[in-house]
């Protein structure tokens, strides 16, 4: 059935939101404070792994090499430029107010905040996008899967830690590898191995952003940063 993937993986974040949200319930505000915390600095070191990784390669003489930093720098000057003239952080935010006023929960002070931070988190990464592919060409939905039970543990800690907005960034979830798993024919040509590399790469320095952004005061508007994906894929054809 081609769409499964995207229905489990929706499927297994709303259920870690639950546990999440009973868990957190047993813990003080101290306790979620340091579980905040470990949650960002796990997050920022998954983030600066994978662009270490894709940045750093073995030499013939077996030292490291940096390479992909031009790439970077045009693509996040021009993801955030695009970003930043139509605001995709408001419009995260606004979204995030919709949903607690319809959800009731217009009472959690939170709620914004877990919902964006939890949605930047489980929305970017590669997995998303070659799963989604995969289950619109072949109705093979293993990836997704595999992505929907990473997605649970992590949105569990931060439902406990954040709160319960975590648990709806299952919506965004839903729409965007659905729309990916719609469209699978005619963005499969696109998604060469040269793309996927800067999409992973810029995705991780994302993560690593949540991170940081969990970790302290919020210092990047991530999401006004996410056009610069679309600018990574594209320089794999320049």
């Amino acid at each position: 059935m081609i769409g499964l993937g995207t229905l489990i993986n929706v499927a297994l974040i709303v259920a870690g939101g639950v546990v999440g949200t009973v868990g957190g319930r047993l813990f003080t505000p101290p306790v979620q404070d340091t579980l905040m915390k470990a949650t960002g600095l796990s997050v920022l070191f998954v983030g600066l792994s994978g662009a270490l990784a894709g940045m750093l390669t073995i030499g013939d003489d077996g030292t490291l090499v940096s390479g992909g930093s031009m790439m970077v720098v045009a693509s996040f000057a021009a993801g955030a430029l695009v970003g930043e003239l139509i605001d995709l952080d408001a419009r995260f935010e606004r979204l995030g107010e919709w949903l607690k006023r319809r959800t009731g929960n217009a009472d959690d002070a939170s709620f914004v905040n877990a919902f964006a931070t939890a949605s930047l988190t489980v929305c970017i990464g590669a997995m998303a996008i070659v799963g989604s592919i995969q289950d619109g060409l072949t109705g093979d939905w293993s990836t997704l899967a595999l992505k929907g039970a990473l997605d649970a543990l992590i949105v569990c800690v931060m439902t406990a830690s954040l709160g319960r907005g975590c648990m709806f960034s299952a919506l965004p979830v839903g729409v965007f590898q659905g729309c990916i798993t719609l469209l699978a024919r005619l963005i499969q040509p696109v998604m060469t191995d040269a793309a996927l590399t800067n999409l992973s790469l810029v995705e991780s320095m994302l993560i690593f952003c949540v991170g940081v952004n969990l970790i302290g005061e919020k210092t990047f508007k991530t999401a006004n940063m996410l056009p610069a994906v679309v600018f990574a894929a594209a320089l794999a054809f320049v």
